[in-house]
């Protein structure tokens, strides 16, 4: 019998996930296929990628790269149809012909794109962790209303959703224990991050991640937000959710049962395991991944997240606890912030400052709708960014 291959919509292809996800799709060419590839502003990466997997469609999601976009697919002979522009990002990811949507789009920017395919049924890979985190109300009860099945793909929250029962009872679940590298600046002193460069901060040592997630991870907002994100995937109060340092980044993540049982997911770092996973439920194909060595593993060492130096964490588990909108505003605060230290304009330090100084300035309001938190979002991005100015290199 004839096995039909999943046409995948890959939002975010040119980006660390979307490179990896072509990798596994690469090596399953009779069970997958890129139909659908977008990439935000890099025509030519885009270019390059159509070349090697032939979509039916590109996405930009600039506009003005259009133009380069349409004419580079006509050059190299390619029958793949240009798009652009937000829109063209929903409307692909809601396209019936496409089953699978890999949400990747880094930031806020993935948010509307992953709810049109949340509300179009679709499986559901989600790597937009910002989707969860500023409309996780939102996204959860389109999934639930349209039968869409969604399956992380964060490491600790694919890891979670591994060992967490599969008939989806989760009344025996004490507490999930979201596990953290510590990132690059593990066991520092406050006062030693206060000259931070951007290089420092995104030289992870475990993971190869894009400048963006390397610097929250280096703040440990990446944690935070990630704490945000499992409480709505898991419907899991805040007081249930710890997070666990853990240096050699080989459990992924662990839940611990009420009767004493504690599971575990191991692997070596490397993204493309949760990838495989989300794309081949319930069932497994081979990643690409080395098998993991128990042998020359030494040891696995586990710490208390350290607030007092990292306080972006603490500030998410604040915003999670206000509920409503503070999510919202803390993402937006964060993104700002984050952009600003990247581009040398802000000290590695005042980036929480920001985050806390934005949160502050905001009551958090209920989430009725995508329009309401889409304001919101731009209101703290505005307010950030007035505090971003203030703070310039003072």
């Amino acid at each position: 019998m004839a096995v039909s291959i999943k046409n995948i919509a890959l939002l975010g292809a040119t980006g660390s996930i979307g490179l990896s996800t072509l990798d596994v799709i690469a090596r399953h060419p009779d069970k997958y296929r890129a139909a659908v590839l977008s990439a935000n502003s890099k025509v030519d990466e885009l270019l390059k990628l159509c070349s090697d997997f032939k979509p039916d469609i590109a996405v930009i999601a600039e506009p003005e790269g259009y133009p380069a976009l349409r004419d580079g697919l006509k050059k190299l002979g390619l029958a793949t149809q240009a798009m652009s522009g937000p829109q063209a990002l929903c409307d692909v990811a809601a396209a019936p012909e496409f089953d699978t949507v890999l949400a990747a789009i880094v930031g806020a920017a993935g948010m509307p794109s992953t709810l049109a395919a949340a509300k179009a049924g679709k499986r559901l890979l989600l790597a937009n962790k910002e989707s969860v985190v500023v409309a996780g109300e939102i996204l959860m009860r389109a999934a639930r209303e349209n039968g869409t099945k969604i399956l992380p793909i964060d490491s600790e929250h694919n890891a979670i959703y591994q060992c967490l029962p599969s008939d989806g009872n989760q009344q025996a679940v004490r507490r999930l224990l979201l596990t953290a590298s510590g990132g690059p600046f593990r066991g520092r002193t406050r006062e030693s991050l206060a000259s931070i460069t951007p290089e420092q901060a995104c030289a992870h040592p475990n993971w190869v991640m894009g400048r963006k997630i390397s610097v929250d991870s280096a703040t440990l907002m990446n944690k935070g937000l990630e704490v945000i994100e499992a409480h709505h995937l898991f419907n899991i109060g805040a007081d249930k959710i710890e997070v666990v340092v853990h240096p050699q980044s080989i459990i992924h993540s662990l839940v611990d049962y009420v009767d004493g049982s504690v599971l575990a997911q191991l692997g070596n770092p490397d993204m493309r395991t949760a990838i495989a996973y989300g794309l081949s439920w319930p069932e497994r194909v081979d990643s690409g991944v080395a098998p993991l060595d128990l042998i020359a593993l030494s040891r696995f060492d586990f710490e208390k997240a350290d607030t007092s130096v990292f306080p972006c964490l603490a500030l998410a588990f604040h915003a999670l606890k206000l509920g409503g909108t503070a999510p919202t505003v803390l993402n937006a605060a964060n993104e700002i912030a984050v952009d600003a230290f990247l581009n040398e304009k802000l000290r590695f330090l005042d980036i929480a400052n920001v985050i806390e100084a934005t949160l502050s300035a905001f009551s958090a309001e209920p989430v009725r709708d995508l329009d309401v938190l889409m304001a919101v979002d731009n209101q703290a991005r505005i307010k950030a960014q007035e505090f971003v100015n203030k703070m310039v290199m003072q």
